[in-house]
């Protein structure tokens, strides 16, 4: 149908979608409701390895496992909004079927997905309305390698629509909450994984990242992520909102909600050598030496950088880096501070950012609009990306000029400068800058007055923040988005949570640019208190086995200097925020279902 009457099939699929969902958990049968059992709470707190082999030996049935995370799950959908498909009965009759390897490395471990995951008899809408009641007719290959392992699929998890925010909002599902307090985001783009794992709906998540998509979900939510290189994770059998995108390639990862489950899960995937089903992985096979040579280093070279130049990380994010470096020292590990001075020249992370941004937007934002309906709601954070992308050349550059030169703003000005949409010949250019940019990082990183065995920074610089805050804050991703411009592997390690007085801004504090002052204009350690506080520790490129390794040290000596993230428990759960407004169908956004 075309525009305008498309819109009356907009609405119509959010509904339909809506309540089908809605009816599939209320159908369940009596033994996915009520209080969690001894035996249920046994499994949730049971090693994965342990479930496997308990699995493997016929004392502990999968379908018993299903059940405990439907319970959960349900829960935590209630709760946050944050799953789009519930797969719990077909995922009974995969358990009882030949359909997944029960004798696997994973068998009988309940995997959740993001929503752009072909799942067999199931929609890869991504969040948009038109890409729904087309179910896949085959599972993609990271389902068939899961399924391979022994893992059952259970539920898909909410996205934003374009994939372009740290939001997981969209008209089609609604908007999904942050578990640790409503009022705020949950991240994104793979925003209903961090919520679904932080209430242990989930075992094991798989997102996607390209500026940052598995890790911040994690940090705001307060579990563990893996950001991977690109080639060690499959990618086929996926839908996206920006279809030929490779200027900076987005990479499937893996989520839990603790780094043992993380590292279990990591090791035995890469096992299942999914290079010989999938032609854009690498024939690297798990390296178990190079996991336990830093995971027993008794004296690690850490470089640490405290600020990249662009936003400063708030007093919380400043404070979990401190406590982490600190206990790090105290276990006899060197911790390097790293100077904005002392990045590579013509490859600071301010550059690194300006690349990043102009080479993920080299369409100008066409591709991912082209899949709107008429009346379907953009993202905000997406929405300026369009808005800055469609301005007149001529135009843009008066608003360059001012920024720059009236404003006096030249770290924002050097975007807004080149953020327009590219020729093939510009984009080749842009790309040639990446390269020229990688290729200064690695000559930087080996020389020996670096030497790091890996690196800790701010995995955002702020914790979650509230629900539309992406119009202003889009822009403040930079802690992230370096590393998969250099394709390094990163992990989130969680710290702390918020405190209203430790972490208040001082009095007098002003922003030093427009990308920090949209930042901070939703800071508020009073009204963040309780979220979570996290780090992120950056490997090189395709050495997750190592990075793994450095945050189980990370863990290891947070630990031992008396600091222990404490997670959500799903039978202590604190009071919602709003609870009126959360039973509503309706959002406070005009015309978006809930």
């Amino acid at each position: 149908m075309y525009p305008p009457f498309d819109y009356f099939e907009h609405r119509r699929a959010c509904v339909i979608k809506q309540r089908q969902r809605d009816a599939r958990f209320e159908s369940l049968p009596d033994v996915y409701k009520g209080p969690l059992t001894s035996h249920q709470r046994s499994i949730l707190n049971a090693p994965i390895a342990t479930l496997v082999q308990d699995v493997h030996s016929g004392t502990l049935s999968p379908v018993d496992i299903l059940r405990t995370y439907g319970k959960t799950a349900a829960i935590a959908q209630e709760r946050t909004n944050c799953v789009t498909e519930l797969l719990l009965p077909e995922a009974e009759a995969w358990s009882r079927s030949s359909d997944v390897n029960l004798q696997g490395p994973l068998a009988g471990i309940p995997v959740s997905l993001k929503d752009s995951i072909a799942v067999a008899g199931f929609d890869v809408s991504v969040g948009y309305s038109r890409h729904v009641f087309k179910p896949c007719a085959e599972d993609g290959v990271m389902v068939q390698l899961l399924k391979r392992a022994g893992a059952i699929p259970h539920v898909k998890t909410a996205l934003p629509i374009t994939l372009l925010s740290f939001e997981s909002t969209n008209d089609l599902w609604g908007v999904a909450r942050n578990p640790h307090n409503d009022r705020y985001s949950p991240g994104g783009s793979t925003g209903g994984e961090g919520a679904l794992l932080a209430l242990n709906g989930s075992r094991i998540g798989i997102g996607s990242d390209v500026a940052g998509s598995v890790r911040t979900p994690a940090a705001w939510a307060g579990i563990n992520s893996l950001r991977c290189s690109t080639g060690r994770w499959p990618k086929v059998g996926m839908n996206t909102s920006m279809p030929g995108q490779e200027g900076i390639p987005s990479v499937f990862s893996p989520m839990a909600r603790t780094l043992d489950d993380l590292t279990y899960f990591t090791k035995a995937f890469i096992e299942m050598k999914p290079w010989e089903v999938d032609y854009t992985v690498h024939p690297i096979p798990w390296r178990q030496e190079l996991y336990d040579e830093a995971r027993s280093a008794e004296k690690l070279r850490i470089g640490l950088i405290s600020t990249d130049g662009v936003v400063r990380p708030s007093p919380a994010i400043a404070r979990g880096l401190k406590l982490t470096a600190d206990a790090l020292r105290k276990a006899g590990h060197q911790v390097v501070e790293i100077p904005l001075e002392s990045f590579p020249q013509k490859a600071t992370p301010a550059q690194g950012l300006q690349i990043a941004s102009v080479l993920l937007c080299a369409d100008g934002g066409k591709t991912f609009g082209s899949f709107f309906r008429t009346g379907e709601h953009n993202d905000p954070g997406a929405a300026q990306i369009k808005f800055y992308m469609s301005l007149p050349r001529p135009v843009k550059y008066l608003w360059y000029l001012w920024t720059r030169y009236v404003k006096c703003d030249p770290l924002w000005a050097s975007i807004l400068q080149y953020f327009h949409p590219l020729s093939a010949a510009e984009q080749w250019q842009w790309v040639a800058k990446r390269e020229a940019f990688r290729a200064t990082w690695y000559e930087w990183w080996n020389r020996p007055e670096q030497a790091f065995d890996l690196i800790l920074c701010p995995a955002n610089a702020t914790p979650a923040l509230p629900h539309g805050a992406m119009k202003d804050a889009v822009a403040s991703c930079g802690y992230t988005f370096l590393w998969n411009l250099l394709d390094y592997s990163a992990g989130i390690v969680p710290v702390a949570k918020v405190d209203k007085e430790l972490d208040a801004l001082e009095a007098g504090w002003k922003p030093n640019n427009s990308i920090e002052r949209g930042t901070y204009k939703y800071y508020d350690a009073s009204k963040m208190e309780g979220l979570p506080i996290a780090v992120q520790v950056v490997g090189r490129r395709l050495t997750e086995e190592k990075t793994l390794g450095y945050m189980g040290v990370v863990e290891y000596c947070l630990r031992e200097a008396g600091i222990v993230y404490e997670h959500l428990d799903v039978d202590n759960l604190p009071e919602l925020k709003d609870i009126e407004r959360q039973k509503s169908n309706v959002s406070v956004h005009p015309g978006r279902i809930w």
